[in-house]
């Protein structure tokens, strides 16, 4: 007789655990064990460990089966069982590796294979390939593809979180801590006498009495430099949003500044021979013309769409020196200026900090990080079998996705939610903005080299998301280039592969509603092609949405450096600002206090917090990949410690891509 050790992983989301009996056999290439009970399965997050004996060596471990049995007392009530996976020691003291993570009912049969990745076209068992299209065939029941607005990528068909399979759901313990911060945080913030008061705000310094708990070292450095321009340019390149600024070769022609408006602020200097060195740079809110603006508390609110020009100056200080607040040049639409009055200029930013926060929240955060990583987990879960090494290498990195886009649709972006009630862009207008914003959407934009590149920002100084990004965006490469040479030896493997070919094929007509404009491939012809694709998938998950994602309550906290909502029109003429037009122009209270909320809670990381490069190990059992892994997080948390000493020097630190920091998924 011979023994093999068997290790059953019960998941740690909420009634995980069964009264059912579970039972077990294992099947290899030279016979099957007998069928096994398994004790103790009631309880989530349990492993249960116990021998199965067999008259002799089963060879190459193939498949472990699971079935179950449903409880006499319970028959007639579907109790579920979640395993997470199997780990089976051999007789020769080998490890192998079952990934499972499905739920189980009464009377059901599950068979799921070892963790060693297998293309389809390398099956040489019929049985194997029949599993491959029973697999794929579930899942394309289960997730469905859904229009959520005519111009956007498309959704899962899901009408609330009870209805995700757990397999995309949170744990227990995400489900517990997000729904008591969801609920708390007004509290924790000491807010929640003031979420219904409709009143303006008074004074500055009475919005800062208000917000007096829980502020990071960030926020109280924003209160403190919001108004000056040095800090509005930094926040261009390191703030919430570096997404919107380029190199400026020649002005705009709705954007009429002259050589006299600008002299001042370059020092003498022509206009003309700063553009021919490469130091004006632009950033241009043109989504916004003729967006509907909000109406909040029954009030008009309004949408400015303006150009901001700034000058690099010979200290290395981002300034900006013209702000026009709307799109159409005219006698009503002035350029203002640093060398206006206080209160003209400083409005004529927030202005601008308010468009960034449209841009920000719509474009480059919902549409650009968690709309486009529903698509691809979808896409995944439909197309990519669990064996499939594509699947093994992203499965990780769509951790909580489906759950947090479905309380994003039901909690802020739906009729009744937070952005849609408060933010001037919310409303009619946000489905509006983002379908302007699709129609701007590529793939090379979404390629940080590339991005970098053609936006004109390679040399610019002090432009930390660029080198830290540019780091991560290599390292990613790097993995993924290593991981994929192992399973894919040359072009005509990609070529031949039917699910990969299947999967990308759904993101562009899915995801990229079939525009070949926006350069994303229908598919795949050579591996370099899908070393590119997967490595953007991978930072736009991670990466990319940890630069929008993690600062939000450190920038966008305190109100006026990232308003909400304006409830007065873009001034028309000069001359006319005071510190009262400033106060009257800032959202009511209980707006302030909402979107507030929402930055907190967007802002919480939770105590199950998987940091980039963890999560691939259950999915991989193969010698190789799991040497590539555990390399890359050892070349991670050496660049983790390059940033921090970086960090030390700096009068803001930017920790937003620190490795530690950047989530492994879009999970918040």
């Amino acid at each position: 007789m011979v023994k093999y050790t068997v290790k059953v992983f019960t998941g740690e989301m909420l009634l995980a655990g069964t009264l059912n009996s579970v039972y077990v056999k294992l099947v290899g290439t030279k016979g099957e064990s007998k069928r096994v009970y398994i004790p103790k399965t009631a309880s989530q997050g349990s492993v249960i460990e116990l021998d199965v004996p067999c008259p002799s060596s089963l060879g190459h471990l193939e498949f472990v089966v699971l079935d179950t049995e449903p409880y006499a007392l319970l028959a007639y009530i579907n109790d579920v069982w979640f395993c997470s996976k199997v780990v089976v020691t051999t007789p020769e003291i080998n490890t192998a590796n079952f990934p499972c993570y499905r739920w189980i009912s009464g009377h059901e049969r599950l068979v799921f294979r070892e963790a060693t990745g297998k293309l389809i076209f390398n099956e040489t068992c019929p049985e194997a390939i029949e599993e491959r299209k029973k697999e794929l065939q579930s899942r394309h029941e289960v997730y469905r593809w859904s229009i959520y607005a005519e111009g956007l990528p498309q959704i899962m068909k899901v009408a609330s979180t009870s209805e995700l399979p757990a397999e995309v759901r949170f744990s227990f313990t995400k489900d517990l801590e997000f729904k008591f911060t969801a609920a708390k945080a007004l509290v924790q913030l000491n807010l929640a006498g003031l979420s219904t008061n409709k009143e303006q705000w008074k004074s500055l310094g009475e919005l800062s009495h208000v917000f007096n708990s829980r502020k990071t070292d960030v926020y109280d450095y924003v209160e403190k430099n919001w108004k000056k321009d040095e800090f509005f340019g930094y926040q261009l390149l390191n703030g919430l949003n570096p997404m919107m600024i380029h190199r400026c070769s020649k002005l705009p022609e709705n954007f009429p500044v002259t050589e006299d408006m600008v002299k001042a602020s370059l020092f003498g200097k022509s206009l003309e021979s700063e553009f021919q060195k490469g130091n004006i740079f632009l950033v241009d809110y043109k989504h916004l013309h003729g967006v509907t603006a909000n109406v909040i508390n029954r009030k008009r609110h309004f949408l400015a769409a303006p150009l901001c020009l700034l000058y690099m100056t010979p200290e290395d200080k981002l300034m900006p020196i013209a702000i026009q607040l709307k799109q159409e040049p005219g006698e009503d639409n002035p350029i203002f200026l640093p060398t206006d009055s206080e209160y003209d200029w400083l409005l004529a930013k927030i202005f601008v900090r308010n468009s960034d926060f449209a841009e920000h929240e719509l474009n480059f955060h919902l549409l650009r990080t968690h709309l486009l990583a529903e698509v691809f987990a979808v896409s995944t879960l439909r197309n990519l079998p669990m064996v499939h090494p594509i699947y093994k290498l992203l499965i990780s990195h769509f951790r909580y996705t489906l759950q947090i886009n479905t309380l994003a649709r039901q909690a802020l972006i739906s009729e009744k939610g937070v952005i849609t009630e408060n933010a001037g862009v919310g409303g009619p207008g946000m489905v509006e903005f983002l379908q302007k914003a699709m129609a701007s959407l590529t793939y090379s934009s979404l390629c940080l080299p590339e991005d970098i590149t053609g936006r004109g920002l390679e040399s610019i100084p002090n432009f930390f998301y660029r080198d830290d990004g540019l780091r991560l965006w290599d390292i990613v490469h790097r993995f993924v280039k290593k991981m994929i040479a192992h399973y894919y030896t040359c072009d005509s493997d990609v070529q031949k592969d039917s699910e990969l070919q299947n999967w990308i094929k759904e993101i562009f007509f899915h995801g990229f509603l079939a525009k070949t404009s926006t350069g994303i491939p229908q598919s795949f012809s050579s591996v370099t092609e899908l070393i590119k694709f997967l490595t953007m998938v991978i930072f736009t998950v991670t990466v990319q949405h940890a630069a929008v994602n993690n600062g939000q309550f450190d920038f966008g906290g305190w109100m006026p450096n990232f308003p909400i909502a304006l409830q007065q029109p873009p001034p028309t003429t000069k001359g006319q600002c005071t510190e009262s037009t400033m106060l009257k122009t800032f959202p009511d209270i209980n707006t302030t206090v909402h979107g507030m909320a929402a930055v907190y809670l967007l802002s919480s990381q939770s105590t199950d917090f998987v940091a980039l490069g963890n999560g691939y190990q259950d999915h991989f059992s193969e010698k190789t990949p799991l040497e590539l892994i555990h390399e890359t997080q050892d070349v991670l948390k050496k660049f983790n410690f390059e940033i921090q000493g970086r960090n030390v020097s700096l009068p803001l630190p930017y920790t937003y891509l620190n490795p530690n920091n950047v989530e492994n998924s879009v999970a918040l």
